[in-house]
Protein backbone atom coordinates (compact mmCIF):
# COMPACT_ATOMS: atom_id res chain seq x y z
CA UNK A 1 0.00 0.00 0.00
CA UNK A 2 2.16 2.81 0.86
CA UNK A 3 5.20 1.20 -1.43
CA UNK A 4 5.12 3.93 -4.20
CA UNK A 5 4.41 7.01 -1.24
CA UNK A 6 8.08 6.01 -0.16
CA UNK A 7 9.69 4.80 -3.27
CA UNK A 8 10.13 1.25 -1.60
CA UNK A 9 11.14 -1.65 -3.88
CA UNK A 10 9.72 -4.36 -1.40
CA UNK A 11 8.54 -3.85 1.97
CA UNK A 12 11.56 -3.33 4.36
CA UNK A 13 9.82 -4.92 7.70
CA UNK A 14 8.25 -8.22 7.30
CA UNK A 15 8.17 -10.90 9.80
CA UNK A 16 9.54 -13.88 7.37
CA UNK A 17 13.14 -14.26 7.39
CA UNK A 18 14.73 -13.10 4.23
CA UNK A 19 18.66 -13.44 4.01
CA UNK A 20 18.81 -10.28 1.24
CA UNK A 21 17.91 -7.92 4.43
CA UNK A 22 19.75 -9.78 7.35
CA UNK A 23 21.55 -7.03 9.48
CA UNK A 24 24.44 -8.56 11.31
CA UNK A 25 24.41 -6.80 14.88
CA UNK A 26 27.12 -7.72 17.23
CA UNK A 27 25.24 -10.33 18.78
CA UNK A 28 24.80 -12.01 15.14
CA UNK A 29 28.31 -11.55 13.98
CA UNK A 30 29.34 -13.54 17.02
CA UNK A 31 26.88 -15.81 16.43
CA UNK A 32 27.69 -16.25 12.62
CA UNK A 33 31.39 -16.87 13.92
CA UNK A 34 30.57 -19.14 16.42
CA UNK A 35 28.82 -21.29 13.45
CA UNK A 36 31.40 -21.05 10.72
CA UNK A 37 34.07 -22.51 13.10
CA UNK A 38 31.80 -24.83 14.40
CA UNK A 39 31.00 -26.52 10.61
CA UNK A 40 34.45 -25.57 9.25
CA UNK A 41 36.80 -27.61 12.10
CA UNK A 42 33.91 -30.18 11.93
CA UNK A 43 33.13 -29.70 15.25
CA UNK A 44 30.07 -32.29 15.89
CA UNK A 45 27.84 -30.56 17.59
CA UNK A 46 26.74 -27.38 17.72
CA UNK A 47 24.12 -25.49 20.00
CA UNK A 48 22.59 -22.13 19.06
CA UNK A 49 19.71 -20.59 20.63
CA UNK A 50 17.49 -17.35 21.25
CA UNK A 51 14.51 -16.22 22.22
CA UNK A 52 11.84 -15.55 19.87
CA UNK A 53 12.38 -13.25 17.34
CA UNK A 54 16.16 -12.47 17.45
CA UNK A 55 17.05 -13.64 14.08
CA UNK A 56 17.98 -17.42 14.75
CA UNK A 57 16.34 -18.62 11.34
CA UNK A 58 17.88 -15.61 9.28
CA UNK A 59 21.16 -16.17 10.74
CA UNK A 60 20.90 -20.18 9.87
CA UNK A 61 19.83 -19.38 5.82
CA UNK A 62 22.73 -16.81 5.85
CA UNK A 63 25.41 -19.53 6.81
CA UNK A 64 23.37 -21.82 4.66
CA UNK A 65 24.29 -19.84 1.48
CA UNK A 66 27.71 -19.43 2.34
CA UNK A 67 27.96 -23.23 2.64
CA UNK A 68 28.86 -23.57 -1.42
CA UNK A 69 27.53 -26.94 -2.73
CA UNK A 70 31.21 -27.96 -3.99
CA UNK A 71 32.01 -28.49 -0.38
CA UNK A 72 29.01 -29.04 1.57
CA UNK A 73 25.68 -31.22 1.33
CA UNK A 74 23.72 -29.56 3.61
CA UNK A 75 19.62 -30.40 5.12
CA UNK A 76 17.54 -27.97 6.62
CA UNK A 77 14.71 -29.86 9.12
CA UNK A 78 12.45 -26.93 9.87
CA UNK A 79 9.82 -29.59 11.76
CA UNK A 80 10.85 -31.63 14.17
CA UNK A 81 7.85 -32.60 15.50
CA UNK A 82 8.84 -36.27 14.44
CA UNK A 83 9.80 -39.71 15.85
CA UNK A 84 13.34 -41.47 15.30
CA UNK A 85 12.34 -43.04 12.49
CA UNK A 86 10.48 -40.41 10.57
CA UNK A 87 13.09 -37.75 11.24
CA UNK A 88 15.77 -40.32 9.37
CA UNK A 89 14.02 -40.86 6.50
CA UNK A 90 13.59 -37.11 6.33
CA UNK A 91 17.20 -36.52 6.44
CA UNK A 92 18.01 -39.16 3.76
CA UNK A 93 15.57 -37.70 1.73
CA UNK A 94 16.82 -34.56 2.17
CA UNK A 95 20.26 -36.00 0.92
CA UNK A 96 19.26 -37.74 -2.02
CA UNK A 97 19.50 -40.50 -0.18
CA UNK A 98 17.27 -43.87 -0.28
CA UNK A 99 14.77 -43.22 2.87
CA UNK A 100 12.23 -45.37 1.41
CA UNK A 101 13.44 -48.14 4.18
CA UNK A 102 11.00 -49.98 6.65
CA UNK A 103 13.14 -49.97 9.50
CA UNK A 104 16.10 -47.50 11.23
CA UNK A 105 18.54 -49.81 11.01
CA UNK A 106 17.98 -49.84 7.20
CA UNK A 107 18.40 -46.05 7.19
CA UNK A 108 21.25 -45.91 9.14
CA UNK A 109 23.03 -47.94 6.89
CA UNK A 110 21.95 -46.31 3.65
CA UNK A 111 22.97 -42.95 5.58
CA UNK A 112 26.00 -44.06 6.44
CA UNK A 113 27.03 -45.16 3.10
CA UNK A 114 26.39 -41.60 1.77
CA UNK A 115 28.08 -40.21 4.40
CA UNK A 116 31.34 -41.97 3.39
CA UNK A 117 30.77 -41.23 -0.02
CA UNK A 118 30.32 -37.51 0.06
CA UNK A 119 33.78 -37.60 2.64
CA UNK A 120 35.45 -39.69 -0.19
CA UNK A 121 34.95 -37.20 -2.67
CA UNK A 122 36.06 -34.18 0.14
CA UNK A 123 32.45 -33.00 0.99
CA UNK A 124 31.31 -31.61 4.25
CA UNK A 125 27.91 -32.93 5.54
CA UNK A 126 25.48 -30.73 7.66
CA UNK A 127 22.60 -31.14 9.24
CA UNK A 128 20.57 -28.23 10.60
CA UNK A 129 17.66 -29.07 12.85
CA UNK A 130 15.52 -25.58 13.60
CA UNK A 131 12.94 -25.24 16.06
CA UNK A 132 14.94 -27.94 18.28
CA UNK A 133 13.52 -27.48 21.47
CA UNK A 134 10.44 -29.53 19.93
CA UNK A 135 12.09 -32.69 19.98
CA UNK A 136 11.41 -35.80 22.32
CA UNK A 137 14.23 -36.86 24.08
CA UNK A 138 14.26 -40.05 22.38
CA UNK A 139 15.04 -38.55 18.59
CA UNK A 140 17.32 -36.68 20.59
CA UNK A 141 18.94 -39.75 21.41
CA UNK A 142 18.92 -40.63 18.02
CA UNK A 143 20.45 -38.25 16.38
CA UNK A 144 23.37 -38.38 18.96
CA UNK A 145 23.79 -41.61 17.80
CA UNK A 146 24.22 -40.20 14.08
CA UNK A 147 27.51 -38.42 15.56
CA UNK A 148 28.47 -42.27 15.55
CA UNK A 149 28.73 -42.11 11.89
CA UNK A 150 32.64 -41.04 11.76
CA UNK A 151 35.69 -42.52 10.25
CA UNK A 152 39.42 -42.91 12.53
CA UNK A 153 39.91 -39.01 12.06
CA UNK A 154 37.19 -37.29 11.56
CA UNK A 155 33.49 -36.90 12.02
CA UNK A 156 31.11 -37.44 9.06
CA UNK A 157 28.25 -35.07 9.66
CA UNK A 158 28.22 -31.75 11.62
CA UNK A 159 25.13 -31.21 13.52
CA UNK A 160 23.32 -28.06 14.08
CA UNK A 161 20.62 -27.54 16.89
CA UNK A 162 18.93 -24.59 16.76
CA UNK A 163 15.79 -23.21 19.32
CA UNK A 164 14.93 -21.35 21.89
CA UNK A 165 15.84 -21.43 25.01
CA UNK A 166 13.93 -24.70 26.12
CA UNK A 167 16.63 -26.27 24.06
CA UNK A 168 19.47 -25.85 26.71
CA UNK A 169 17.54 -26.69 29.36
CA UNK A 170 16.42 -29.82 27.40
CA UNK A 171 19.85 -30.66 26.98
CA UNK A 172 20.49 -30.30 30.60
CA UNK A 173 18.32 -33.31 31.21
CA UNK A 174 20.38 -36.23 33.09
CA UNK A 175 19.35 -39.15 30.26
CA UNK A 176 20.58 -36.63 27.44
CA UNK A 177 23.94 -35.89 29.43
CA UNK A 178 25.97 -37.95 26.62
CA UNK A 179 24.37 -35.70 23.92
CA UNK A 180 25.42 -32.96 25.87
CA UNK A 181 28.92 -33.49 26.44
CA UNK A 182 28.92 -33.55 22.56
CA UNK A 183 28.52 -29.95 21.92
CA UNK A 184 31.73 -28.25 21.62
CA UNK A 185 30.47 -24.71 20.36
CA UNK A 186 27.68 -23.26 21.95
CA UNK A 187 25.97 -19.48 21.57
CA UNK A 188 23.16 -17.88 22.61
CA UNK A 189 21.29 -15.40 20.83
CA UNK A 190 20.63 -11.94 22.51
CA UNK A 191 18.16 -9.06 21.62
CA UNK A 192 19.70 -5.74 20.15
CA UNK A 193 21.32 -2.94 22.09
CA UNK A 194 19.85 0.60 21.13
CA UNK A 195 22.71 1.19 18.98
CA UNK A 196 22.05 -1.98 16.86
CA UNK A 197 18.73 -1.38 16.82
CA UNK A 198 18.45 1.96 15.50
CA UNK A 199 21.41 0.56 12.50
CA UNK A 200 18.92 -2.39 12.24
CA UNK A 201 16.47 -0.28 11.18
CA UNK A 202 18.12 1.93 8.84
CA UNK A 203 19.63 -0.87 7.20
CA UNK A 204 16.20 -2.51 6.03
CA UNK A 205 15.02 1.22 4.84
CA UNK A 206 18.15 1.44 2.57
CA UNK A 207 17.84 -2.19 0.95
CA UNK A 208 14.34 -1.40 0.48
CA UNK A 209 14.48 1.28 -1.65
CA UNK A 210 17.13 4.56 -0.42
CA UNK A 211 19.00 6.10 3.12
CA UNK A 212 16.15 8.99 3.84
CA UNK A 213 12.54 6.96 2.04
CA UNK A 214 11.31 7.16 5.34
CA UNK A 215 13.21 8.69 8.32
CA UNK A 216 12.51 7.68 12.45
CA UNK A 217 13.17 10.20 14.68
CA UNK A 218 15.86 9.51 17.63
CA UNK A 219 12.85 9.82 19.77
CA UNK A 220 11.11 7.21 17.37
CA UNK A 221 13.51 5.21 17.57
CA UNK A 222 14.20 4.98 21.27
CA UNK A 223 10.48 4.73 21.89
CA UNK A 224 10.69 1.54 19.50
CA UNK A 225 13.44 -0.22 21.52
CA UNK A 226 11.84 0.52 24.95
CA UNK A 227 8.68 -1.41 23.71
CA UNK A 228 10.83 -4.22 21.14
CA UNK A 229 13.46 -4.76 23.74
CA UNK A 230 15.76 -4.80 20.59
CA UNK A 231 13.90 -7.76 19.36
CA UNK A 232 14.03 -7.73 15.83
CA UNK A 233 10.74 -9.11 15.07
CA UNK A 234 8.80 -7.06 17.11
CA UNK A 235 11.12 -4.04 15.63
CA UNK A 236 9.76 -5.13 12.25
CA UNK A 237 6.28 -5.07 13.51
CA UNK A 238 6.10 -1.95 14.42
CA UNK A 239 7.90 -0.17 12.01
CA UNK A 240 5.66 -1.95 9.66
CA UNK A 241 2.30 0.11 11.35
CA UNK A 242 4.26 2.98 11.56
CA UNK A 243 5.22 3.43 7.75
CA UNK A 244 1.29 2.92 7.13
CA UNK A 245 0.62 5.80 9.40
CA UNK A 246 3.15 8.36 8.05
CA UNK A 247 1.96 6.97 4.45
CA UNK A 248 -1.80 8.05 5.78
CA UNK A 249 -0.46 11.47 7.00
CA UNK A 250 1.34 12.21 4.00
CA UNK A 251 4.92 12.21 6.29
CA UNK A 252 8.27 11.12 5.68
CA UNK A 253 9.35 11.29 9.25
CA UNK A 254 8.50 9.02 11.70
CA UNK A 255 8.07 11.17 15.16
CA UNK A 256 7.17 9.21 18.99
CA UNK A 257 3.64 10.33 18.40
CA UNK A 258 3.33 8.40 15.30
CA UNK A 259 4.89 5.27 17.13
CA UNK A 260 2.24 5.61 19.77
CA UNK A 261 -0.48 5.87 17.60
CA UNK A 262 0.95 2.31 16.00
CA UNK A 263 1.18 1.02 19.29
CA UNK A 264 -2.14 1.88 20.30
CA UNK A 265 -3.50 1.06 17.08
CA UNK A 266 -1.72 -2.32 17.57
CA UNK A 267 -3.60 -2.53 21.05
CA UNK A 268 -7.11 -2.21 20.29
CA UNK A 269 -7.01 -4.56 17.53
CA UNK A 270 -6.02 -7.21 20.25
CA UNK A 271 -8.39 -5.48 22.87
CA UNK A 272 -11.45 -6.26 20.27
CA UNK A 273 -10.70 -10.04 21.00
CA UNK A 274 -11.94 -9.77 24.77
CA UNK A 275 -13.87 -6.54 24.75
CA UNK A 276 -17.14 -6.70 26.71
CA UNK A 277 -20.53 -6.05 24.98
CA UNK A 278 -22.21 -2.80 25.06
CA UNK A 279 -23.97 -2.46 28.27
CA UNK A 280 -26.90 -2.02 26.40
CA UNK A 281 -27.24 -5.31 24.70
CA UNK A 282 -26.81 -6.61 28.27
CA UNK A 283 -29.78 -5.54 29.78
CA UNK A 284 -31.52 -6.15 26.59
CA UNK A 285 -30.80 -9.40 26.95
CA UNK A 286 -32.11 -9.47 30.55
CA UNK A 287 -35.45 -7.63 29.37
CA UNK A 288 -35.63 -10.42 27.45
CA UNK A 289 -35.35 -12.97 29.74
CA UNK A 290 -37.70 -11.31 32.28
CA UNK A 291 -40.28 -11.29 30.37
CA UNK A 292 -39.99 -14.74 28.62
CA UNK A 293 -39.86 -15.48 32.49
CA UNK A 294 -43.05 -14.18 33.26
CA UNK A 295 -44.97 -15.11 29.60
CA UNK A 296 -43.81 -18.84 31.21
CA UNK A 297 -44.74 -18.01 34.86
CA UNK A 298 -47.97 -16.78 32.97
CA UNK A 299 -48.99 -19.84 31.43
CA UNK A 300 -48.21 -22.40 34.42
CA UNK A 301 -50.57 -20.44 36.30
CA UNK A 302 -53.63 -21.28 33.48
CA UNK A 303 -52.83 -24.78 33.68
CA UNK A 304 -55.76 -26.72 35.00
CA UNK A 305 -55.60 -28.50 38.51
CA UNK A 306 -55.13 -32.61 38.61
CA UNK A 307 -58.57 -33.93 40.71
CA UNK A 308 -55.83 -34.79 43.62
CA UNK A 309 -55.29 -30.51 43.88
CA UNK A 310 -51.98 -30.67 42.53
CA UNK A 311 -50.87 -28.44 39.74
CA UNK A 312 -50.30 -30.29 36.08
CA UNK A 313 -47.22 -31.49 35.60
CA UNK A 314 -45.01 -29.49 32.91
CA UNK A 315 -45.05 -31.01 29.37
CA UNK A 316 -42.75 -33.94 29.19
CA UNK A 317 -39.34 -33.21 27.18
CA UNK A 318 -40.28 -36.04 24.99
CA UNK A 319 -44.01 -35.29 24.31
CA UNK A 320 -43.84 -32.91 21.32
CA UNK A 321 -42.30 -30.25 22.36
CA UNK A 322 -39.66 -31.34 20.06
CA UNK A 323 -37.14 -31.14 22.52
CA UNK A 324 -34.39 -34.22 23.38
CA UNK A 325 -33.49 -34.74 27.21
CA UNK A 326 -29.71 -34.97 27.50
CA UNK A 327 -29.31 -38.34 28.20
CA UNK A 328 -30.89 -39.83 24.83
CA UNK A 329 -29.17 -37.09 22.81
CA UNK A 330 -28.21 -38.85 19.49
CA UNK A 331 -24.97 -36.96 19.83
CA UNK A 332 -23.94 -37.93 23.48
CA UNK A 333 -25.33 -41.50 21.65
CA UNK A 334 -22.86 -41.61 19.18
CA UNK A 335 -20.33 -39.89 21.60
CA UNK A 336 -20.57 -43.13 23.53
CA UNK A 337 -20.01 -45.13 21.16
CA UNK A 338 -16.22 -44.56 20.62
CA UNK A 339 -13.71 -46.22 23.29
CA UNK A 340 -12.73 -43.95 26.08
CA UNK A 341 -8.90 -43.91 25.22
CA UNK A 342 -9.57 -43.91 21.26
CA UNK A 343 -11.73 -40.74 22.30
CA UNK A 344 -8.93 -38.82 24.30
CA UNK A 345 -6.41 -39.46 22.03
CA UNK A 346 -8.71 -38.40 19.13
CA UNK A 347 -9.30 -35.54 20.87
CA UNK A 348 -5.82 -34.48 22.33
CA UNK A 349 -4.30 -34.94 19.01
CA UNK A 350 -6.74 -32.68 17.02
CA UNK A 351 -5.71 -29.62 19.43
CA UNK A 352 -1.72 -30.37 20.11
CA UNK A 353 -1.60 -30.60 16.57
CA UNK A 354 -2.24 -26.56 16.46
CA UNK A 355 0.76 -26.35 18.41
CA UNK A 356 3.10 -27.76 16.10
CA UNK A 357 3.99 -30.65 18.55
CA UNK A 358 4.06 -34.06 17.87
CA UNK A 359 0.84 -36.34 18.63
CA UNK A 360 0.62 -39.68 19.86
CA UNK A 361 0.60 -42.14 17.50
CA UNK A 362 0.65 -45.17 19.82
CA UNK A 363 -0.75 -46.04 23.74
CA UNK A 364 0.67 -48.61 25.31
CA UNK A 365 -1.88 -47.87 28.37
CA UNK A 366 -4.74 -49.97 29.51
CA UNK A 367 -6.63 -47.24 31.39
CA UNK A 368 -7.56 -43.81 30.51
CA UNK A 369 -4.40 -41.63 29.25
CA UNK A 370 -3.34 -38.97 31.77
CA UNK A 371 -3.66 -35.82 29.40
CA UNK A 372 -1.11 -33.77 31.95
CA UNK A 373 1.80 -36.57 31.35
CA UNK A 374 1.26 -36.59 27.40
CA UNK A 375 1.44 -32.77 27.67
CA UNK A 376 4.44 -32.72 30.00
CA UNK A 377 6.12 -34.76 27.65
CA UNK A 378 5.50 -32.19 24.47
CA UNK A 379 6.93 -29.43 26.43
CA UNK A 380 3.72 -28.21 26.51
CA UNK A 381 0.84 -27.35 29.72
CA UNK A 382 -2.68 -28.03 30.26
CA UNK A 383 -5.26 -24.80 31.58
CA UNK A 384 -8.29 -26.41 33.58
CA UNK A 385 -11.23 -24.22 33.29
CA UNK A 386 -14.65 -24.83 34.36
CA UNK A 387 -16.95 -22.51 33.43
CA UNK A 388 -19.42 -21.51 31.25
CA UNK A 389 -18.67 -22.18 26.86
CA UNK A 390 -19.07 -18.26 26.47
CA UNK A 391 -16.54 -17.74 29.44
CA UNK A 392 -13.94 -20.53 27.64
CA UNK A 393 -14.48 -19.09 24.20
CA UNK A 394 -13.69 -15.40 25.47
CA UNK A 395 -10.02 -17.36 26.27
CA UNK A 396 -10.05 -17.51 22.24
CA UNK A 397 -7.52 -20.94 21.97
CA UNK A 398 -8.23 -24.56 20.99
CA UNK A 399 -9.61 -26.28 24.20
CA UNK A 400 -10.68 -30.01 25.34
CA UNK A 401 -14.05 -30.14 26.73
CA UNK A 402 -14.88 -33.08 29.11
CA UNK A 403 -18.20 -34.59 28.60
CA UNK A 404 -19.75 -36.46 31.36
CA UNK A 405 -22.23 -39.33 29.86
CA UNK A 406 -25.22 -40.27 31.82
CA UNK A 407 -25.09 -43.77 33.33
CA UNK A 408 -21.60 -44.18 32.42
CA UNK A 409 -18.51 -44.31 34.13
CA UNK A 410 -15.43 -42.43 32.94
CA UNK A 411 -15.76 -39.51 30.34
CA UNK A 412 -15.20 -38.52 26.91
CA UNK A 413 -13.62 -35.53 25.54
CA UNK A 414 -14.63 -33.23 22.67
CA UNK A 415 -11.98 -30.91 21.33
CA UNK A 416 -12.87 -27.25 20.32
CA UNK A 417 -10.87 -26.21 17.24
CA UNK A 418 -12.61 -22.97 15.76
CA UNK A 419 -15.11 -21.08 15.93
CA UNK A 420 -17.54 -19.24 13.01
CA UNK A 421 -20.26 -16.96 13.71
CA UNK A 422 -22.37 -19.33 15.82
CA UNK A 423 -20.80 -23.11 14.93
CA UNK A 424 -17.88 -24.52 16.70
CA UNK A 425 -15.57 -26.80 14.86
CA UNK A 426 -15.43 -29.93 16.81
CA UNK A 427 -13.18 -33.25 16.52
CA UNK A 428 -14.09 -35.84 16.49
CA UNK A 429 -17.52 -35.77 14.51
CA UNK A 430 -20.59 -35.81 15.98
CA UNK A 431 -23.41 -37.19 13.56
CA UNK A 432 -21.20 -36.64 10.88
CA UNK A 433 -20.71 -32.95 11.60
CA UNK A 434 -17.72 -30.99 11.96
CA UNK A 435 -19.05 -28.20 13.47
CA UNK A 436 -22.09 -28.02 15.96
CA UNK A 437 -23.95 -24.68 17.26
CA UNK A 438 -22.93 -22.77 20.57
CA UNK A 439 -26.22 -23.93 22.22
CA UNK A 440 -25.87 -27.67 21.11
CA UNK A 441 -22.13 -27.60 22.52
CA UNK A 442 -23.44 -26.04 26.02
CA UNK A 443 -25.99 -28.93 26.53
CA UNK A 444 -23.65 -31.14 26.24
CA UNK A 445 -20.51 -30.03 27.65
CA UNK A 446 -20.18 -30.02 31.75
CA UNK A 447 -18.61 -27.56 32.43
CA UNK A 448 -14.92 -29.02 32.87
CA UNK A 449 -12.20 -28.61 30.21
CA UNK A 450 -8.17 -28.18 29.24
CA UNK A 451 -6.41 -25.60 27.65
CA UNK A 452 -3.36 -26.85 25.58
CA UNK A 453 -0.89 -24.08 25.93
CA UNK A 454 3.15 -23.49 25.93
CA UNK A 455 5.28 -21.47 28.17
CA UNK A 456 7.39 -19.65 25.10
CA UNK A 457 9.68 -17.71 27.87
CA UNK A 458 9.59 -19.93 30.67
CA UNK A 459 8.18 -16.68 32.95
CA UNK A 460 7.59 -18.34 36.48
CA UNK A 461 3.29 -18.18 36.96
CA UNK A 462 4.05 -17.71 40.43
CA UNK A 463 5.43 -14.26 39.55
CA UNK A 464 4.90 -11.95 42.81
CA UNK A 465 5.79 -8.61 43.89
CA UNK A 466 8.80 -9.81 44.97
CA UNK A 467 10.15 -11.51 42.33
CA UNK A 468 13.42 -10.30 40.05
CA UNK A 469 15.20 -11.66 37.13
CA UNK A 470 15.00 -12.50 33.91
CA UNK A 471 11.84 -13.87 33.76
CA UNK A 472 10.41 -10.60 35.15
CA UNK A 473 12.50 -8.75 32.12
CA UNK A 474 10.49 -10.96 29.68
CA UNK A 475 7.31 -10.10 31.23
CA UNK A 476 7.82 -6.34 31.11
CA UNK A 477 8.36 -7.01 27.25
CA UNK A 478 5.53 -9.06 26.80
CA UNK A 479 3.18 -6.32 28.61
CA UNK A 480 4.91 -3.76 26.75
CA UNK A 481 4.26 -5.33 23.61
CA UNK A 482 0.14 -5.07 24.97
CA UNK A 483 0.64 -0.83 25.27
CA UNK A 484 0.77 -1.65 29.34
CA UNK A 485 4.32 -0.93 30.24
CA UNK A 486 5.37 2.25 29.64
CA UNK A 487 9.41 2.09 29.81
CA UNK A 488 12.56 0.17 29.51
CA UNK A 489 12.37 -3.47 31.12
CA UNK A 490 14.02 -3.25 34.90
CA UNK A 491 13.77 -6.79 35.42
CA UNK A 492 12.51 -6.03 38.75
CA UNK A 493 8.07 -6.84 39.93
CA UNK A 494 7.74 -3.13 40.57
CA UNK A 495 4.80 -1.14 41.44
CA UNK A 496 4.58 -0.40 37.36
CA UNK A 497 4.85 -4.04 36.76
CA UNK A 498 1.74 -4.31 39.00
CA UNK A 499 -0.64 -2.16 37.62
CA UNK A 500 0.41 -3.17 33.95
CA UNK A 501 -0.37 -6.73 35.06
CA UNK A 502 -3.92 -5.43 36.66
CA UNK A 503 -4.71 -3.58 33.56
CA UNK A 504 -4.08 -6.16 31.39
CA UNK A 505 -6.02 -8.63 33.24
CA UNK A 506 -9.19 -6.00 33.77
CA UNK A 507 -9.26 -5.96 29.50
CA UNK A 508 -9.26 -9.62 29.28
CA UNK A 509 -12.10 -9.98 31.81
CA UNK A 510 -9.57 -11.79 34.44
CA UNK A 511 -9.64 -12.29 38.19
CA UNK A 512 -7.78 -8.64 38.78
CA UNK A 513 -5.36 -9.76 41.35
CA UNK A 514 -1.48 -8.11 39.71
CA UNK A 515 -0.23 -11.57 39.87
CA UNK A 516 0.77 -13.57 36.34
CA UNK A 517 -0.96 -17.14 36.51
CA UNK A 518 -1.68 -19.07 33.59
CA UNK A 519 -4.52 -17.29 32.05
CA UNK A 520 -2.36 -14.27 32.36
CA UNK A 521 0.30 -15.67 30.42
CA UNK A 522 -1.84 -17.56 27.75
CA UNK A 523 -3.58 -14.23 26.75
CA UNK A 524 -0.42 -12.49 27.09
CA UNK A 525 1.90 -14.48 24.59
CA UNK A 526 -1.78 -14.46 22.48
CA UNK A 527 -0.73 -10.34 22.18
CA UNK A 528 2.76 -11.05 21.30
CA UNK A 529 4.98 -11.87 18.35
CA UNK A 530 4.23 -15.84 19.12
CA UNK A 531 2.91 -19.01 16.60
CA UNK A 532 0.00 -18.70 18.87
CA UNK A 533 -2.91 -21.04 17.78
CA UNK A 534 -6.60 -19.09 18.39
CA UNK A 535 -9.94 -20.29 17.66
CA UNK A 536 -10.81 -17.24 15.43
CA UNK A 537 -7.69 -17.00 13.62
CA UNK A 538 -6.16 -20.96 13.66
CA UNK A 539 -1.73 -20.89 13.42
CA UNK A 540 -0.97 -22.41 9.86
CA UNK A 541 1.61 -24.48 11.54
CA UNK A 542 0.64 -28.08 11.17
CA UNK A 543 2.83 -31.21 12.14
CA UNK A 544 3.69 -34.26 9.90
CA UNK A 545 0.77 -37.12 11.00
Amino acid sequence: MYLDYYGFKEKPFTITPNPRFIYLSKNHKEVFAHLLYGVQHHAGFIEVTGEVGTGKTTVLRTLLNQLDEENYQVALILNPCLSSFELLRTICREYGADGEETSIADLLDNLNRFLLEQHRQGRTVVLVIDEAQNLDPQVLEQIRLLSNLETETDKLIQIVLVGQPELGILLERPELRQLSQRVTVRYHLKPMDFQDTAAYIRHRLEIAGFPRAAVFTEGALKKIFAISGGNPRVINIICDRALLIGYTEGRRELSVAMIRTAIDEMRREKRKRWAYRPVWAVVMGMGVLLLGAGFYLGYLMKQPAKADGKPAAAPSATADSGITPPETSPLLRELAKTPEIENALQAFNAVVRLWGVRQVVQYQGKGAPDLDLLAQRRKIRLLKVNGTLQELLRLDSPALLAIRLPGKSGKRYLAVTGVAENQVSITPTLGGRGAVSRDELSGLWSGEGYIPWRNYQDINDMTTPKSAGLPVTRLQQLLAVAGLYPGKPTGRYDKETVTAVEQFQKRCALPVNGKVGDQTLLLLYQTGPFNVPRLTMKSARRTTP
